[in-house]
């Protein structure tokens, strides 16, 4: 699915505060707010809404067989080899 960027405002003293102290955990602010923002999905949006919008996802794309090519005869030249 096609991501969109949020802007949010904050104090930056504590947002400072913050960063400091997820980065002691582990943690880190970008997963924190994605989380927050899946469970604000989750909480809000219909389950029918999110049934529907997650139906559309396109599953990750197979890798398409490739064909078998014959194996070359003794008596054949392969490419890049010159007559002599």
């Amino acid at each position: 699915m096609k991501k969109a960027t949020i802007t949010v405002t904050f104090e930056q003293e504590k947002l400072k505060a913050v960063q400091f102290y997820l980065g002691k955990s582990g943690a880190s602010l970008e997963a924190e707010l994605d989380d927050f923002m899946a469970k604000l999905y989750k909480k809000y949006v219909p389950s029918q809404t999110r049934e529907y919008i997650e139906s559309g996802e396109e599953p990750a794309p197979r890798p398409r067989p490739r064909a078998e090519r014959p194996d070359r005869s003794a008596g054949q030249m392969q490419r890049g080899e010159d007559e002599t």
